[in-house]
C-alpha cells in the first residue's frame, strides 16, 4: 500500500462513483472500489456501511440544512420546508447538475438503490417533520407541511436532471410550489 494519502472518504466516494458508473452498481465490489482510491476494505468499512453508502453519504448534510433552515424561518410550515429546500438547492447542488444526473442514473439502474433513496428521502422527512414538531406545530401540520414540500422538491428535482433542462434547481423548487399552490386553491372544476 502506497503512502498515506488525505481525503480516503473523498477519494472513496470518486472511486464508487466511477466504478458504478464503469461497471454497474452489482460489479463493483467493496475491494474493486478500496483499491482504486488507494486504501484497504478495512478503512472503506470504517467509513462507510456498505458500498451503497459511498454514494448517499451526502444526506446527513442535506438533512442538516434542511433542519438547520426550518428552525431558522419564522415563514408558515410549507413555506418554511420551501425555503429550507431552496437553501439545500444552493447550497449542496448549485454547479453540480452533470454528476447528480450521473448518480441519478446509477441509482434508476439498481432497485436496491432506489429502495436506499426512499429510506433517506423518509429519514429527511422525519428530521424535518421533528423539526416542524419542536417549533410547537401539531403532527398533522407539520406532516402535511413535510410531505408537500418534498413533493414540491422531488417534482423539481426530476425536472431539474431532465436532459433538456437548464433552470436551476432552486428556481424549478418556487416554480414547482407556486404550481402547488395553484392547484390546492383553484375552484373545483366540473
Amino acid at each position: 500500500m502506497a503512502r498515506w494519502q488525505p481525503d480516503a472518504r473523498g477519494r472513496l466516494e470518486a472511486a464508487a462513483f466511477e466504478l458504478f458508473r464503469e461497471r454497474g452498481f452489482e460489479e463493483a465490489t467493496v475491494a474493486d472500489i478500496a483499491t482504486r482510491a488507494g486504501v484497504d476494505k478495512r478503512t472503506f468499512y470504517r467509513l462507510f456501511g456498505d458500498k451503497r453508502e459511498a454514494l448517499f453519504s451526502g444526506s446527513g448534510q442535506l438533512e442538516e440544512i434542511l433542519v438547520k433552515a426550518v428552525v431558522e424561518t419564522d415563514a408558515a410550515p410549507f413555506e418554511a420546508v420551501v425555503a429550507a429546500f431552496r437553501r439545500a438547492a444552493e447550497e449542496i447542488f448549485a454547479d453540480r447538475l452533470e454528476r447528480v444526473r450521473m448518480r441519478q442514473s446509477i441509482i434508476q439502474s439498481s432497485p436496491e438503490l432506489q429502495e436506499r433513496e426512499l429510506r433517506k428521502t423518509g429519514a429527511l422527512v422525519a428530521a424535518v417533520t421533528v423539526a416542524l414538531r419542536a417549533k410547537g406545530l401539531d403532527e398533522s401540520t407539520a406532516t402535511l407541511a413535510t410531505e408537500s414540500g418534498v413533493t414540491v422538491f422531488r417534482v423539481a428535482y426530476a425536472r431539474w436532471v431532465a436532459p433538456d433542462s437548464d433552470a436551476s434547481l432552486a428556481d424549478l423548487i418556487t416554480e414547482v410550489a407556486t404550481e402547488l399552490r395553484a392547484v390546492t386553491s383553484a375552484p373545483g372544476r366540473r
